[in-house]
């Protein structure tokens, strides 16, 4: 694509598939060095194996501070430290009302909200030890402004992200470190044909200005911009892409 990334190191969390894996390609094509980090140790060596000489795949739970820590610790060793954080990695459920119980719901605010946290804390401290110029983008999602039912606990984290996101924005921007969160729509990626949401295409595409399903590169183009020096004035934004979905 561009070298507008060159000398940077990108981590991606949850990039063993899905959007986080056209987020680390196209990110990778754009010059920097990748961290393709996810739970599943196999596929994110696997995307970083796809990719080449600019990957690395570094397996981490995002959720248990003690595997965070060494994550940022291999980078550190690795490249000297990140550069640009994207907060991908969530989980999706499909759970009626009636059945969310506390598990379920401290299970997803744990990952998708939590985690995103202790990720993002380890991250801005590595950028601002070496003065770094940092950029953090965290993918919410549409779901927040639609109120999209069996997800109540995942619509709540997301909800949460995006607030976190404008206060990280203005605790940060004397860093000049930027956050940005990006709200995405149905995506046809591997996580969501494989669960009921695959059923729901044909409903969204007729809320949408744009006819088509939504693809993990479209995704993926907009963190790049973010991650670039062109979006160095915008912050503390949420960036809605889902073809005129949801308009705001």
């Amino acid at each position: 694509m561009t070298e507008r990334l060159a000398g940077k190191t990108a981590l991606v969390t949850g990039a063993a598939q899905g959007i986080g894996k056209a987020i680390v390609v196209r990110l990778a094509a754009d010059g920097a060095t990748v961290i393709v980090s996810d739970i599943n140790a196999e596929g994110a060596k696997a995307a970083a194996a796809e990719i080449g000489g600019k990957a690395k795949a570094i397996a981490a739970d995002i959720a248990d501070p003690a595997s965070v820590k060494a994550l940022f610790g291999e980078i550190q060793a690795l490249t000297g430290g990140v550069d640009i954080l994207v907060n991908n990695a969530s989980i999706v459920p499909f759970v009626a009302w009636d059945d969310v119980d506390l598990d379920h719901w401290r299970k997803i605010i744990d990952v998708n909200l939590t985690g995103t946290f202790i990720v993002t804390r380890a991250a801005t401290d590595q950028m601002r030890a070496a003065g770094k110029a940092g950029r953090v983008i965290s993918i919410a999602s549409n779901t927040f402004f639609a109120g999209t039912p069996n997800m109540a606990a995942y619509v709540a984290a997301k909800g949460g992200v995006i607030g976190f996101t404008r206060a990280l924005a203005t605790e940060l921007g004397k860093y000049n470190i930027t956050a940005n969160a990006v709200t995405p729509g149905l995506i046809e990626s591997d996580g969501v044909k494989a669960s009921p949401h695959n059923e729901a295409f044909g409903f969204v595409e007729m809320l949408q200005a744009m006819k088509g399903k939504g693809q993990p590169e479209h995704i993926a183009d907009v963190v790049s911009f973010l991650a670039s020096e062109d979006a160095r004035w915008i912050t503390g934004q949420t960036l809605n892409v889902d073809a005129g979905m949801i308009r705001h």
